[in-house]
């Protein structure tokens, strides 16, 4: 069995936490695609489908993801099968719900490394690949910035001098899936069964290089005459899908919208050299407008950092100082309202007793 579900990148990590099920009566699944009412999932069995119904839905909060290990129950003389619990995920890619609610959306779970897609026509966005960046840190997934549609760029390697200097040691890699070319330098990070995350927004391409990897038309992908223009959302799911020369791969819905879902960490990891300079401020409550000894405006004069990317650090900043207040606030709300539960409950046996 343990072989079987190597390919569905299966290993100790997960091994140690399906002890506890470790029985005839349950099997691991990883889940392929999730949709409205059922989930598909890979197992040493076959492909099964499991409805979102029973027991686990009914007393959760985190529900399953694409890419989460789970504990499932085969129905006898069915390809089908009953969860009985997820396992606990080594790496998750999320962000914020979009929109005013203060809730995490997973995006894809047990991620091993994360393909950032940006395009190089007009497409190409600074600001965005940072906020990616970001995420990816934040999330402790290794990202690859992948840069596509080489043959719209008069200049690719300009393009690419550009994105170094804001990604420092993350690997970059551009390539031109319509023409299918350098696709093939991307295979590497899918040795030992690697999970990855394709992200990027609406027309970037995503879809295309899933299909050069896994050569064939897995995704469905945009008109070409769309290709030199943003393209349209044509990924209406996530999907994880074997790749076959080994590893897998998740293809997911353009992000009109990526806010973070918290972000300290991964700010501190992408904007590293602002925050090291902010140490050398003369003031440890520097906020870097016009303060006298501000390290980081004097790395702005000196052309060391530029005014776009402390602009970038800056507004991040603020989400993540924004988020944690929410956080506060929905932590205060959640207690009071347990208090005041606890209370009601007590002054009831109280007058019962009396």
């Amino acid at each position: 069995m343990r072989k079987k579900l190597e390919q569905y990148g299966w290993n100790d990590f997960f091994e140690a936490q399906f002890q506890s099920y470790n029985s005839i009566e349950f099997i691991p699944a990883r889940v392929s695609v999730e949709h409205r009412k059922y989930y598909e999932v890979y197992t040493s069995q076959g492909e099964l489908t499991v409805s979102k119904s029973g027991k686990l839905f009914h007393n959760i909060t985190d529900y399953p993801a694409v890419g989460d290990w789970l504990a499932v129950k085969i129905i006898p003389g069915e390809d089908k099968a009953i969860i009985e619990a997820i396992l606990p995920r080594k790496t998750k890619f999320s962000r914020k719900k979009a929109g005013t609610t203060t809730e995490e959306q997973i995006v894809a779970a047990n991620v091993d490394i994360v393909f950032l897609v940006s395009s190089l026509n007009q497409d190409l966005n600074l600001r965005r690949i940072e906020r990616y960046l970001t995420l990816a840190w934040d999330n402790g997934v290794m990202p690859v910035i992948v840069l596509n549609k080489t043959d719209l760029c008069d200049d690719v390697e300009q393009a690419i001098a550009e994105v170094d200097g804001i990604a420092f040691s993350t690997p970059i890699h551009a390539v031109s899936a319509l023409n299918n070319d350098h696709i093939d330098e991307l295979l590497i990070y899918f040795e030992g069964n690697k999970t990855i995350a394709v992200i990027g927004s609406s027309g970037v391409g995503k879809s295309t290089i899933i299909n050069d990897i896994c050569s064939d038309d897995t995704m469905n992908v945009s008109d070409i005459g769309l290709y030199k223009d943003k393209g349209r959302h044509t990924t209406t799911h996530r999907e994880l899908t074997l790749v076959p020369g080994g590893g897998l791969i998740i293809d997911t819905p353009g992000m009109r919208e990526i806010q973070l879902w918290e972000g300290a960490e991964g700010l501190s990891e992408q904007f590293d050299d602002i925050e090291q300079l902010s140490l050398e401020c003369k003031f440890t409550d520097c906020k870097h407008d016009d303060e006298p000894g501000c390290a980081i405006n004097e790395a702005l004069n000196t052309g060391v950092i530029t005014q776009e990317r402390l602009k970038s650090y800056k507004k991040l900043l603020n989400e993540v100082k924004y988020f944690e207040r929410k956080q506060d606030i929905r932590a205060k709300l959640t207690e009071k309202k347990k208090w005041k539960k606890i209370s009601v409950e007590a002054k009831k046996i109280g007058k019962e007793k009396y």
